[in-house]
């Protein structure tokens, strides 16, 4: 990233303030952060004071506001998009415009821009989707793939703009997740509120997760996912760590699965793991290069695939009460709120 200019979309998020304190400590010239948010822009405004941050008001669903926070830069991250998974189940269309023709927007004004790199955000629930919100990212990581496979406008002999994925599952104390409401929860005098104590979720520091985009970065081949291996765990053992960790004399309430939820998430399936390289602390899954010769798709197969289950956040490492405390222990927001008292 040194000397690079970078733009983030969706750059005011959890995701986005932590990249960009990365991005300046790594040397970058110049950080474009395009989001609707101007109240979130001017709070980052004041709370960095940094002259190599620009603002753009704008919105991935609009290519102009896109193609003109893009003109000129050399990297992108893409992290805008709607999130909330009952969200998206009520407004399906929503997601559609954000995560779908909103990713397009921003792949396409990529290439026509002669951008480097560009890793986009996804998540596990892409995965074999029974939401929405996972369905929406599932078609943006296929428009990764389709953009990558046409090779991205590469000249001959050339690269091209090489667009890529990570993929990874719940971020610990990211906006809008269940251990800031937990704490809430917590402070108001309780009760704390679970949809399903078995429900397994896999964990992930908010530093990892930029690890993760840096990995994908500095190692993708076009229509490349990332995943960062993790430990999980289930929601009534991370209800019970942050009573535990607060010393909080409250109740666990169970409330029953909310719209479009899953019991356990996948970050990958068999199918992905049978081709996919081991780089020690995370997969990467090859898109598959076949082109439209239908036959290669009945005839060619992959004998692999029966001996090789999903990963999933009920089969991946579990950590118990105490090792869920030493991962909360981990994350600054959880220090700061413990010497808050």
């Amino acid at each position: 990233m040194q000397g690079k200019t970078i733009l983030i979309t969706g750059g005011t998020g959890s995701f986005g303030g932590v990249m960009v304190r990365h991005a300046l400590a790594q040397g970058a010239g110049e950080i474009r952060i395009l989001s609707r948010d101007e109240e979130k822009q001017d709070a980052m405004r004041n709370r960095l004071r940094e002259p190599r941050l620009s603002f753009y008001i704008g919105d991935v669903r609009d290519p102009s506001s896109v193609d003109m926070a893009m003109a000129g830069a050399d990297l992108v991250f893409h992290a805008a998009a709607l999130k909330q998974v009952p969200s998206c189940e009520f407004f399906p269309m929503e997601a559609v415009r954000t995560n779908v023709h909103g990713s397009s927007n921003v792949i396409e004004s990529a290439i026509r821009n002669g951008i480097e790199r560009v890793v986009c955000l996804s998540t596990d629930k892409a995965v074999l989707p029974i939401n929405a919100m996972g369905m929406s990212k599932a078609m943006m990581e296929k428009l990764v793939q389709a953009a990558s496979r046409r090779r991205n406008g590469a000249k001959k002999g050339g690269e091209g703009t090489i667009v890529a994925c990570v993929r990874y599952g719940n971020v610990m104390y990211s906006r809008g997740s269940v251990i800031p409401l937990f704490l809430k929860q917590i402070r108001d005098g309780g009760p704390i509120t679970v949809t399903n104590p078995d429900m397994t979720r896999f964990l992930l520091p908010l530093v990892d997760s930029v690890a993760l985009v840096e990995h994908a970065l500095n190692n993708a081949e076009p229509g490349d996912i990332f995943i960062k291996k993790a430990p999980a765990c289930s929601i009534g053992t991370l209800a019970e760590a942050m009573r535990a960790l607060f010393e909080a004399d409250v109740d666990i309430r169970t409330i029953g699965v909310r719209h479009g939820e899953k019991l356990f998430e996948t970050l990958a399936t068999a199918d992905e793991l049978a081709s996919a390289d081991d780089q020690d602390d995370y997969w990467r899954i090859r898109m598959d290069t076949r082109d439209l010769d239908y036959a290669s798709y009945f005839s060619e197969g992959n004998p692999d695939v029966a001996e090789i289950t999903d990963y999933t956040s009920h089969n991946t490492e579990q950590l118990d009460m105490e090792g869920v405390v030493d991962l909360l222990l981990t994350l600054p927001e959880i220090r700061a709120e413990m010497g808050a008292g």
